[in-house]
């Protein structure tokens, strides 16, 4: 089980950082006209925000551990993550998003299922 946590921890990490360095890096207008509409109902620092969020919660699912330094910080960062999608879902299910819907809830049960392992029986 501690295998498939780290597997599960690492995919979302790089999931979470790539796409947060996106929201980072990309004007507001690139991505609204791209593959996030979303960002269009909210301001430029909000969306940039949101970035820097999932890129600090990538950071925090992986490196405590591997460094050794506050691995309690990995079932935190995962919940983090999770809630995140959690709101996420509910912005793409007023905008009536539902692909994107589906998208979140795979990746909140994930982030669950790290928190769920790492906060239980499986912490470090």
């Amino acid at each position: 089980m501690n295998t498939t946590l780290w597997i599960v921890a690492g995919i979302l990490a790089f999931l979470f950082a790539a796409v947060g360095l996106m929201k980072v890096v990309t004007p507001k207008s690139k991505l609204v006209a791209g593959n996030m509409p979303w960002a269009a109902d909210f301001s430029d620092g909000a969306v940039k925000g949101i970035g820097v969020v999932e890129v600090l919660g990538a950071i925090g699912l992986v490196l405590p551990a591997v460094l050794d330094i506050a691995p309690v910080l990995v079932p935190v960062a995962a919940t983090g993550l999770a809630i995140t999608m959690a709101l996420a879902a509910v912005v793409h299910i007023r905008r009536k998003e539902a692909p994107a819907v589906v998208v979140n809830l795979v990746l909140l049960a994930l982030a669950a299922f790290v928190a769920w392992g790492r906060f239980g029986e499986y912490s470090f």
